[in-house]
């Protein structure tokens, strides 16, 4: 009588323990596409560097890239967290303050990284749901004394960000973990609010050029894999 629930006890341990070891192996990286040769050299660049800034062009995949990168490190188990930071910052038009909890406060200026989610991984599979538990948003306010282990950590649109919010933010990456960092100095949102012109991201990668395990990579419009137009406005604007 005393046994018997002792081997069911067992025989459930087990099933969880199987059905835990199914799921550890059932999530495979995610099939990417590069669309051209600018995006696989990137990649690479992102693979041989602990940190790598992507830089220039819009609509040439920088934050594809950035975020499709993470997703494949988690699917992979080669680290545990996707670090999310975007400068807080709208393009040319107030919405004033925005009622909600910290993460509905958060999220429209995040929905660009959501959108790519989507594309890569869908918005509801078994994929997205270990993404889903991965992702840790990290806005600039509070990033100050932390440190982020075991992760891919992705700075996008960070031609909005100050000089000191992207040392904050470079200086907090811990062990095994990458630092992504996306920008277009030509897109900044603090210049047409009537600043000088200069642009902390220029500034940034002017002076860590030469630093070892550093990378950089730079898209020019020939790179858009947007709509043919978007790369002749880009030209003329």
């Amino acid at each position: 009588m005393t046994n018997r629930p002792v081997r069911k006890a067992k025989k459930s341990e087990q099933r969880e323990q199987r059905k835990e070891h199914r799921s550890q192996n059932s999530y495979t990286p995610v099939e990417l596409k590069l669309r051209t040769k600018s995006q696989a050299t990137a990649i690479e660049t992102i693979n041989n560097n602990d940190m790598t800034f992507l830089l220039g062009a819009a609509g040439s995949g920088k934050t594809f890239l950035a975020m499709a990168y993470a997703i494949n490190a988690v699917l992979a188990k080669q680290v545990t967290y996707i670090i999310l930071t975007r400068p807080i910052v709208e393009a040319g038009e107030k919405l004033g303050f925005l009622p909600g909890t910290f993460g509905e406060k958060v999220d429209p200026y995040m929905q660009p990284l959501y959108d790519t989610m989507d594309i890569l991984i869908g918005k509801q599979s078994a994929q997205r749901e270990i993404i889903n538990k991965a992702v840790v948003l990290a806005p600039l306010c509070y990033m100050r004394g932390k440190t982020f282990h075991d992760a891919i950590c992705v700075f996008d649109e960070a031609q909005n960000a100050t000089y000191l919010q992207l040392k904050l933010f470079l200086s907090r990456f811990g062990s095994n973990s990458k630092v992504i960092v996306t920008g277009d100095p030509d897109q900044s949102d603090l210049c047409d609010r009537g600043h000088s012109g200069y642009v902390a991201l220029t500034d940034v990668v002017n002076k860590l050029r030469d630093v070892k395990n550093i990378g950089f990579h730079e898209f020019n419009p020939n790179d858009v894999v947007r709509h043919p137009l978007v790369a002749e406005i880009l030209r003329r604007l």
